[in-house]
């Protein structure tokens, strides 16, 4: 298929419609919309994406993004250091954070258990978190906050079976969250509920 625009501003429509929720006409908009804004809003983006690039990493405790590492959650001494809160993704801890109902740590797999993309338990950072329940005996509980669909629930029975022999409570979230659904999307009522009303995996 031969391609409607040429050079440089047919390569910016192509590099944006290869991120995550960008079709093909989003991403020749985005690419119009930058043809036209000013010197200074364009070079503010090039200068975001740079900074990103170059400050932001992921924490050595728990995996979330950060600028210094331990993340400012593991660092915070206010935090219930007995409660671990797994999840599949970083963006999955903010979305938790906006409940204002959870007061513990985290711990980012980096994503969820699924054959079919090639993505089985030792794809995930599942590792450090085994070493981070030897290293701290003062964990009770793990919240299994994974997505509501086919691989966070695999994901859930797996990590489930392997914690159990710890004798460390292993809970999930409580229904309330639709199945097929993820995270990211819910809303801070509907995903506080669930905190509170998990139940034992």
């Amino acid at each position: 298929m031969a391609l409607v625009y040429d050079g440089a501003i047919q390569r910016l429509i192509d590099a944006f419609a290869k991120l995550p929720g960008i079709g093909p006409k989003g991403a020749q908009r985005i690419a119009f919309y930058l043809l036209s804004a000013s010197d200074e809003e364009s070079q503010n983006l090039i200068d975001a994406i740079d900074e990103v690039k170059t400050k932001v990493r992921f924490c050595e405790v728990c995996g979330n993004v950060c600028e210094s590492s331990p993340c400012p959650i593991c660092a915070d001494p206010r935090r219930d250091r007995g409660v671990i809160c797994v999840v599949e993704e970083v963006k999955d801890v903010m979305s938790i954070e906006r409940t204002h109902t959870f007061r513990g740590l985290y711990h980012v797999l980096g994503g969820a258990i699924n054959p079919m993309a090639g993505v089985g338990p030792e794809s995930l950072n599942i590792p450090k978190l085994l070493e981070r329940l030897k290293e701290d005996g003062g964990v009770h509980e793990v919240i299994l906050a994974l997505n509501p669909n086919i691989e966070g629930d695999a994901t859930t029975r797996f990590l489930s079976a392997l914690l159990r022999p710890s004798g460390i409570t292993v809970t999930r979230l409580a229904s309330g969250l639709p199945v097929g659904g993820d995270l990211e999307y819910a809303d801070e009522i509907t995903l506080g509920r669930a905190l509170e009303g998990r139940r034992e995996a």
